[in-house]
């Protein structure tokens, strides 16, 4: 089993309103200097491969298909 980070979070551009609400939060809970906020996700995925090359493209058709929406998220896949 090869085992593998994916990071996905927003684009550049694309408006973040729960990210815009956690900036919020931190500074009405003291912490001053936050500048800014963006929200992600994170998965944490094993996947039967015989190399990491091809663990790496299933996992990034895996993004493809459900675990980013690439017209407004961008995804790294980080291999273990």
């Amino acid at each position: 089993m090869i085992k593998a980070r994916i990071v996905v979070t927003l684009k550049n551009g694309v408006l973040d309103p729960q990210g815009k609400a956690i900036e919020g939060a931190l500074g009405s809970l003291g912490f001053a200097g936050v500048g800014s906020v963006r929200q992600g996700k994170v998965f944490d995925v094993e996947v039967d491969a015989a190399d990491p090359a091809s663990a790496e493209a299933q996992l990034k058709d895996m993004c493809a298909k459900l675990l980013a929406n690439t017209v407004i998220e961008n995804y790294t896949v980080e291999i273990a």
